[in-house]
């Protein structure tokens, strides 16, 4: 069964009496050379067990499927499961879980299903909460290699933005904390059915054994970067001091004793100035 072929996916939509969901952002890749791409991009092979989000019709659970020894696939939309074991009846290495992934306990659920086995994520996301599942996956300290994932062009690129520069914000703050992030390649609209208004890319993330700078308290470092991406057109004291309730003058001195203009722009900031920000702001406190 070719999964990307149009006739295909309309043929199992009406059997299953399945129509997409704007709600769920669900576009299936209908190109053929995509998932083999995806798969490539993650560098998995059968010693590998691999954790995917929303597998769709599973175009490329199927192609992670013949490469990893294991697939665990998390789906929330409850009229696909019966679908996927039509789809992926050839592959025993496939367990669908079906499972909002934002709610999902995930450190339980691959200590129980990846015992031993070096992990990867591999997924195509819905656009419309990208950030939210990046920030989970990296926030619960999953014990894994990478995360390799097909998001919108300009997400990718937020992703993967170096902290200091004009493309940055809260999320590249956190992603380069945790992993090495790189834009691997991009997927043009006609792509998917239905083919959405955007340009896609894959991203992926390097796991960094221990984070890119060393913080006394990650939820309070976290807060600080997230009040100063909060106003972004404001200075970062001006956001900051907005953002966590404190007098400005406290976040100016406290700039000030990190080696920070008053001016600077929360853009401008790199993982090092917030931390040392942060630190300043514990001892002006």
């Amino acid at each position: 069964m070719e999964l990307t072929d149009l006739a295909t996916i309309r043929t199992l939509c009406e059997k299953y009496d399945f129509a997409l969901s704007k709600g769920f952002g669900q576009n299936f890749i209908v190109n053929p050379g995509v998932p083999p791409k995806i798969v490539d991009a993650a560098g998995i092979d059968r010693s590998f067990g691999v954790l995917e989000i929303g597998p769709g019709i599973g175009v490329l659970t199927k192609e992670i499927a013949k490469r990893a020894g294991k697939v665990v696939a998390i789906e929330v939309d409850k009229r696909l499961p019966p679908v996927l074991e039509e789809t992926l009846a050839g592959f025993d290495n496939v367990k669908i879980i079906l499972q909002d992934v934002l709610k999902a306990d995930l450190p339980a659920l691959m200590a129980e299903e990846f015992a031993g086995m070096p992990v990867a994520v591999c997924a195509n996301l819905p656009y419309y909460i990208t950030s939210p599942i990046i920030m989970k996956l990296l926030e619960d300290r999953l014990p894994v290699q990478n995360i390799t994932v097909m998001v919108q062009k300009e997400a990718a690129e937020r992703l993967a933005a170096q902290p200091g520069t004009r493309e940055s914000g809260a999320v590249s703050c956190a992603v380069r904390y945790y992993a090495e992030p790189r834009v691997m390649f991009t997927v043009q609209a006609g792509s998917f059915y239905p083919a959405p208004k955007v340009t896609s890319a894959v991203v992926r993330l390097d796991i960094r054994p221990t984070p890119a700078v060393p913080v006394p308290d990650e939820r309070a470092y976290f807060a600080l970067v997230r009040a100063a991406f909060g106003q972004r057109r404001k200075t970062a004291a001006n956001a900051i001091a907005a953002g966590l309730g404190l007098p400005r003058p406290q976040v100016a001195e406290a700039l000030a004793a990190a080696g920070l203009d008053a001016r600077v722009r929360p853009e401008q900031l790199t993982l090092a100035d917030f931390a040392a920000l942060d630190a300043a702001l514990r001892a002006v406190r």
